[in-house]
């Protein structure tokens, strides 16, 4: 078995960054929207602009020059290779914590927690609070392979980033994650629970309990409320992933502007804002990650997990049978965060609650909206069980 650690850089040849702007400006453009709203999706005026900034003044080599300030790494774990980024903390007695984000999320989405987490003196911190982090990149995404069979679910997933853990010498780790992460977060405590110290999973996975219907509270009548709205007007992207990933996974790959509209649109909805998507991400932040998607030609491959795992997931936040969780967990609520339980419903699951709060602002990308009050909620709650 293989199962060496190489570093890794990123290095885009510049040919690849003068076909991205070539294909940019042939970007065959539709009609505006009938409305004036984001009701019928991205509008045209909106993408335009975003387009021409991306095409003429985003600067891709700034950002890879930050990620490769990272020390990354590859490994082939059950014959894939994985790409991840290993930030170990100049404290010796910090926690190892495995971060995984989801779709469509990428390592950019924590640049700004990073140094936080692993030298907390260096942001005044306490070094009893610091971590070495390791943000393995999902199957599929960014810079690790694109699976060639099918079977990588989250489960299948879990238990590599388990023996990511073990290759990496972590004999006691705790993990977080949020989207696709926070399936995989739950997964690692229900099959790693003996070297997990606890989870975080932003939001805990859990479905509405039949036997709290009668009696809500007013945060539940909210918290279904917006599952509502969210099935009704924002799962189209998740029906068409899970079923004909390939599909959509043409024009992905093929337009840069439609891969943009297609991550614009979710980071624009599922962010707490009042209107204006640049209070809590630049567009340099938001052509970052899209960029993470189009230049590892990512837009199938990532959509297959929907293939592999969405019913699966779906069947967790839906059904009344529970899979329980006993390892120690830990629940950060962000406001604008769907789906979102209260704590009453993901006890079902979660059975070792230590820690439950409900914060006033943030969405579904807290390390990039919230980074202070992110980092804030990893310390307190592992703190909690890092002894």
């Amino acid at each position: 078995m293989d199962d060496g650690i190489v570093p890794y850089r990123i290095e885009v040849p510049e040919t690849e960054l003068t076909e991205l702007r070539r294909r940019l400006a042939a970007t065959r453009w539709p009609e505006p929207e009938t409305v004036p709203d984001w009701s019928q999706g991205v509008p045209l005026a909106y993408l335009r602009k975003l387009c021409r900034y991306w095409a003429e003044e985003y600067d891709w080599r700034a950002t890879e020059t930050r990620l490769n300030a990272l020390p990354q790494y590859r490994t082939v774990i059950d014959g894939l290779g994985i790409h991840f980024a290993h930030v170990r903390s100049p404290h010796p007695e910090a926690l190892p914590l495995i971060v995984t984000n989801g779709w469509p999320g990428s390592l950019a989405e924590y640049t700004k927690v990073i140094g936080p987490l692993t030298d907390p003196t260096a942001y005044g911190g306490d070094p009893a609070d610091a971590f070495h982090l390791v943000l393995p990149t999902l199957p599929g995404y960014g810079f690790s392979d694109k699976p060639t069979g099918a079977g990588w679910d989250v489960g299948r997933i879990a238990e590599a980033w388990a023996r990511l853990a073990a290759r990496l010498g972590y004999d006691r780790y705790g993990a977080h994650g949020s989207d696709w992460g926070n399936s995989v977060t739950t997964a690692i405590g229900q099959r790693d629970a003996e070297h997990v110290v606890g989870i975080h999973p932003v939001p805990p996975i859990a479905a509405p309990d039949p036997a709290t219907l009668d009696d809500l509270t007013d945060f539940e009548r909210e918290s279904l409320a917006m599952l509502a709205e969210e099935q009704r007007d924002g799962s189209g992207y998740a029906a068409q992933q899970s079923t004909r990933p390939q599909t959509i996974g043409y024009g992905l790959v093929d337009s840069p502007a439609a891969l943009c509209a297609w991550i614009a649109e979710k980071y624009w909805t599922w962010t707490d804002h009042d209107g204006d998507l640049t209070a809590v991400m630049s567009p340099d932040e938001l052509l970052d990650v899209v960029m993470l998607y189009w230049l590892p030609a990512a837009g199938a491959s990532s959509a297959r997990l929907y293939w592999e795992s969405f019913a699966q997931v779906s069947e967790w936040f839906t059904s009344s049978t529970v899979d329980t969780v006993a390892v120690p967990t830990g629940c950060s609520i962000f406001p604008r965060d769907v789906p979102r339980p209260s704590r009453r419903w993901a006890a079902k699951r979660y059975i070792d609650i230590r820690y439950w709060n409900v914060l006033d602002r943030g969405g579904h990308f807290p390390a990039l909206e919230r980074p202070d009050a992110f980092v804030r909620e990893l310390r307190t709650f592992f703190g909690m069980v890092r002894r």
